[in-house]
């Protein structure tokens, strides 16, 4: 699931980002166009409830693809993404549009 607030004040849009409940995992994180890939680089913080979260402030008026990595080897997605698109391993990375 995907939040969305614009900082008037930074000219930025912070994005939450909440994984599913459902993914049973002992850690998440969150990877994509904004961290050049980097599957270690935006641990989520795991929440009470199960899901996992993280919140960045991205450039507005832009579309950035992320995926999350699941224990450090399951690649999942946002079933809520703003859209999808292919990649080149036979799936489909999600969109955020800000």
């Amino acid at each position: 699931m995907l939040k969305k607030r614009f900082l008037k004040s930074k000219n930025l849009v912070q994005v939450t980002f909440y994984t599913a409940a459902a993914l049973s995992a002992s850690e998440v994180c969150l990877v994509g166009d904004f961290n050049d890939w980097d599957e270690t680089a935006t641990p989520m913080k795991a929440l009470k409830d199960g899901r996992f979260k993280i919140v960045l402030e991205l450039d507005p008026d832009s579309e950035f693809q992320f995926r999350y990595l699941v224990n450090g080897d399951e690649w999942h997605n946002d079933w809520e993404a703003d859209q999808y698109v292919p990649n080149p391993h036979g799936s489909d990375n999600c969109v955020v549009c800000t």
